[in-house]
């Protein structure tokens, strides 16, 4: 790996090369950059052996540093998943432009014609951790919403996250468009981190992609504004009106499919009246698994649970581990997530329009769901083709990030010599 003394020289490099080509990007026509997409997705496909052949390196040192099983799964590529990298890349090249929609338009009593239209933001910088798709969708949702990327992968995913930027760079070239609109920091010195964060000059929006201790730095020690994306801490309420089968089906799902994507759910919470009866069930499908469930007391007659402590509550395993819980009523669920979660996703199992209803107007979290695994939360399966993140603040864009989240809006004026009086 090639060694560089002067990280605040090569970030400055990248970040002046982002810039020019932002601008450039910005006026883009949709067609070049479909091209660019549809050219890339062929390229990952081409480059399907390179791509494992990298992947096996960061799977031999993210092995070496001792990561979690979990973690191991985030940063494994086979081919399903590298054939999965290029569907995304063509579901993103074939939506709709978004730069340059109208999303208002009105007339003013003055005769002047307005309207609000879709912009690009001008540069993203991307931080994240062992996911080396990201790569993939982050590069293709900041081109499709006519924005220059700078990418900074985690150290476990140098290799595969460099062999993926490749075929990007590929795509682009093929498109004729320039190819410092997709770069990737070169280095695994986490200095170039630091520089990247306060880049005000060249760098707009920094999107963080990882865990809590990622996203914490990044909120203390960045200069740019910052579209949070925090741990999911997901929880799962099953009321007293639950369909049975259809919470055996939702809760295994949301735990069970993969364990550590950030829709996973943490923290189960059961009405008192189901304990004995869809608690108990849903407890041991999951323990028959091999799942652990930590429980409270109340939960702890079922054979193969764990005894929780106060650190299972708020906590993001990432892992075959669960959180379990039973409360009096739907206020105290409510309670007990507005306390714990992180405003990612939540979901209630109910049958009750109600209690339904109530659910989704008294939380805040960025996704709300009824009965449905919470492995939605996901750009994908929300019809944007991929995700950047799921943003868990308040400011601009919340939920999943697609390309239009990736843009902001300016306002043309439109008159006929018109003068204000």
């Amino acid at each position: 790996m090639k060694d560089f003394d002067n990280i605040p020289a090569l970030m400055a490099d990248i970040g002046a090369r982002a810039k020019a080509a932002s601008t450039d990007l910005a006026m883009a026509s949709a067609e070049p950059k479909t091209h660019a997409l549809e050219a890339a997705a062929d390229a990952i496909l081409a480059a399907s052996e390179t791509i494992i052949a990298a992947n096996s390196l960061d799977m031999e040192f993210a092995q070496q540093k001792g990561l979690s099983g979990a973690m191991l799964d985030r940063l494994l590529l086979n081919e399903e998943r590298i054939e999965s990298m290029a569907d995304g890349l063509r579901s993103v090249a074939n939506q709709t432009e978004p730069v340059g929609e109208v999303i208002a338009e009105w007339e003013q009593p003055s005769g002047l014609n307005i309207r609000r239209v879709r912009t690009p933001l001008g540069v993203i910088g991307v931080i994240y951790e062992s996911r080396p798709n990201v790569t993939a969708d982050a590069g293709a949702l900041c081109l499709k919403s006519g924005n220059a990327v700078i990418l900074r992968g985690g150290s476990e995913s140098f290799h595969s996250s460099k062999s993926i930027h490749a075929c990007l760079v590929e795509g682009v070239r093929a498109a004729g468009l320039s190819e410092d609109a997709i770069q990737l920091v070169p280095t695994r010195d986490r200095a170039a981190v630091r520089e990247l964060l306060t880049m005000t000059d060249s760098v707009d929006v920094i999107v963080p992609r990882g865990g809590k201790g990622l996203v914490e730095l990044v909120q203390r020690d960045a200069r740019v504004p910052v579209f949070a994306h925090l741990e999911g801490i997901v929880h799962i309420y099953v009321d007293k009106s639950a369909d049975l089968e259809k919470t055996r089906r939702v809760v295994m799902n949301a735990k069970t499919r993969r364990t550590g994507i950030c829709g996973a759910a943490e923290c189960l919470i059961f009405h008192a009246d189901v304990v004995d009866t869809i608690g108990k069930t849903v407890i041991e499908d999951l323990i028959d698994a091999g799942v652990e469930v930590r429980a409270d007391a109340s939960l702890q007659m079922i054979e193969g649970t764990v005894a929780a402590d106060q650190n299972d509550w708020g906590k993001e395993y990432l892992d075959s581990v669960i959180a379990a819980c039973t409360v009096p009523d739907l206020a105290a669920a409510i309670a007990h997530i507005r306390t714990y979660h992180s405003q990612h996703t939540d979901c209630i199992m109910t049958e009750d329009d109600a209690a339904a209803e109530a659910f989704f107007a008294a939380l805040d979290s960025a996704i709300l769901m009824r009965n449905a695994s919470t492995q939605f939360a996901d750009g994908g399966e929300f019809g944007m083709g991929a995700e950047i993140g799921i943003a868990t603040g308040k400011m601009h864009a919340r939920g999943p990030v697609g390309a239009a989240q990736l843009t902001s809006f300016k306002y043309l004026v439109v008159g006929e010599g018109t003068v204000r009086p």
